[in-house]
This record gives structure tokens, C-alpha cells and sequence, in this order.
């Protein structure tokens, strides 16, 4: 079956009521078993990485002959770097930072899925205070150095017709950022549209308004599936067992937000049930793109990003697309 097929196939049968369980105990012990891998989360464990503890709960990893050890990844820099280094075999980053970090240092790393097929960087304000690009000029906005949402910016701005130097980006620490906002201490925080939920809970309830890059830059993709450019070419057919069940777990997760938030909590007893399920609810549409999309990488639309993000002047160099990712794993 092809790649394209397959994972169609999975958007289809994600629709229906899974009753795969884990028979004296987890699934994650009943892999034991299986190829041992180790998978990076984009950045800790909120409710928008939840679907890999889905692939994982529902026994997806196991049917594929996978034994998965999940842990918390910090950034896409760093998660890219423990993959191209063998410390950890797959992960999740943002493919926007893919593409600026290959630009300024070759890590031999590819993507082969799209988790999101739209990027959800953007920017977050309370209330109605910045509900339109134009009202982005003359603000200040907290971000941490070096982020998604920093580096896409200037091809945002242009895009929407201002600016870039109209805004002034303040260097603050991640966890900082919900309570930076909350204070009104700037006026927008950098922040990925499934962020909204914990940040009005941080922000006692008050409305956040968004500001999807997205709106304006339709072909960027949002966070992808890495892995190392050695288990691509020594076993492509683990590469496309595990990316199979990442996507039908992702599927799932989008479709079931209530039981994903819940499987999320067996790992994370720290987690919001409520606030993962809210961030799943806001994922959804990045995922499913136009229904038969999900996880889907192309390398048209990869080489379109690198030409939009060239254009910024940011990149050190060009990066080819072959360079960045593997398309043959989710498309024909």
C-alpha cells in the first residue's frame, strides 16, 4: 500500500470507536517485545504532544513491532541535535526551525511527516487588544530567543503588509511567557495556537485573541517527525511502521480529545486533563488540513517554505529539500 493510501486509510478508521486495549497491563509494557526506539516531544508534555502516549496507550507501537520510550523534548535545536547524535531515534520539530538551523549547521536529520499541516506559530493577546495585523505595529512582544514564531515573523509581516522593525520582540524564557502576557507586562506573547487554552487559564479566564501566521502564510507546515538521516537509509521500513502509528495515534487524539487528555494524565500526572483536551480541540484543524492530508509531507511545498524563509534574508544558506526531509514515507 502506498504511503499516501495507507495513511488515509488511518484518517478513515480513526472515525470509528477504537477498542484496542492493553491485555495485563499497559501497552507500553506489552511492547517489551518489540524494536526498542526512543521518541522526543517538541517541548515537554502539553496536551498537543498527547498523541504519542495514544500510539502508545492504544497499542499502535506495539502492532507495529515497536517498543517506545517517550521523553520530553525541549525545542526543536535540541531535539534535532540528540536525533542527529543518536542519543534518541525520533522526535518532533518545528519544520520552519528545521530549515534555519540546516541553513546554519548541517545535522543529519530528516523529516518525513507533517504533524501539522499548517503551522500554528502566531501571536497572542488579551482580549481584543491586537486582533488584526496592523495593530501589531508599535508593540512589544515576549518570545524566546530564537523561536518558530520569532523567526517566521518577518515573512509574516511582509505577507501582511508591515513592518517588520514596527515591532519590537522582548527575549523572555518560555515558562515565563503565560505570566508576562497575564500581567499585561507586553502587549503579545510568541505562541502556538493550541497555546490559547493555558494561557486564558493562566490569565483567569480573560480571552485570548490569536494571531495564526498561518492566515497569511497558507504553505508553511507546522511541527514534522524527524529522524536520523542513519535510520532512514538503514531501516526505512521501521521509519514507516513508526510514522504509521504516530499518525494514526495523532488522528485519534484530535478526534477524541477527552480520552487523549486522559491517557495523557497516566504519563504526566501534572497534566490539566481539561486544558490538554482544549489544546487537542484547537489542533484539530492544523491536522486534518483537508481531511485525507493527515501527517502527508510534500516536497513542493517543502521547497516553497525554504524560498519563503530565504526571502526573510535569515538564512546563512540555502538548504535543498532533499536535504531536509524524506517524501516517499507519507506520499506516493
Amino acid at each position: 500500500m502506498s504511503g499516501r493510501r495507507r495513511l488515509v486509510a488511518v484518517v478513515a478508521a480513526s472515525a470509528l470507536a477504537f477498542t484496542v486495549t492493553a491485555c495485563g497491563g499497559s501497552a507500553a509494557e506489552d511492547a517489551a517485545d518489540g524494536t526498542s526506539v526512543t521518541y522526543l516531544t517538541s517541548f515537554g508534555t502539553f496536551g498537543r504532544d498527547s498523541y504519542v502516549y495514544v500510539a502508545l496507550e492504544k497499542g499502535y507501537f506495539r502492532e507495529a513491532g515497536l517498543d517506545v520510550t517517550v521523553k520530553p523534548g525541549t525545542g526543536t535545536v535540541d531535539v534535532m541535535k540528540l536525533i542527529g547524535s543518536g542519543q534518541a531515534d525520533y522526535g518532533t520539530g518545528d519544520l520552519s526551525g528545521v530549515i534555519t538551523t540546516m541553513a546554519n549547521e548541517a545535522i543529519p536529520v530528516r523529516a518525513v511527516a507533517a504533524i501539522h499541516q499548517r503551522s500554528m506559530a502566531g501571536i497572542a493577546s488579551l482580549d481584543k487588544a491586537i486582533d488584526s495585523p496592523e495593530k501589531l505595529v508599535g508593540t512589544n512582544i515576549a518570545d524566546s530567543s530564537g523561536s518558530t514564531n520569532m523567526i517566521i515573523f518577518p515573512a509574516y509581516a511582509k505577507a501582511a503588509g508591515i513592518d517588520p522593525a514596527s515591532v519590537t520582540f522582548v527575549p523572555s524564557s518560555p515558562q515565563s511567557l503565560p505570566q508576562l502576557l497575564a500581567a499585561g507586562s507586553v502587549d503579545a506573547i510568541g505562541q502556538f495556537a493550541a497555546g490559547k487554552p493555558l494561557l486564558e487559564k493562566a490569565a483567569g479566564g480573560k480571552s485570548v485573541t490569536m494571531l495564526p501566521y498561518a492566515d497569511k502564510l497558507p504553505d508553511l507546515y507546522g511541527n514534522g517527525l524527524l529522524v536520523s538521516a542513519a535510520k532512514l537509509d538503514s531501516d526505512r521500513d521501521e521509519v514507516g511502521k513508526f510514522t504509521e502509528a504516530l499518525i494514526k495515534g495523532l488522528v485519534y487524539a484530535v478526534e477524541h480529545p477527552e480520552e487523549a487528555a486522559q491517557l495523557l494524565k497516566k504519563h504526566d500526572r501534572t497534566a490539566d486533563e481539561t486544558v490538554a483536551a482544549a489544546e487537542l480541540t484547537e489542533m484539530r484543524p492544523y491536522v486534518l488540513g483537508d481531511g485525507g492530508s493527515a501527517g502527508t509531507l510534500d516536497r513542493a511545498r517543502m521547497e516553497r517554505m525554504i524560498t519563503l524563509l530565504a526571502g526573510t534574508g535569515t538564512l546563512k544558506s540555502t538548504p535543498s529539500a532533499d536535504d531536509l526531509g524524506a517524501y516517499d514515507i507519507t506520499t506516493p
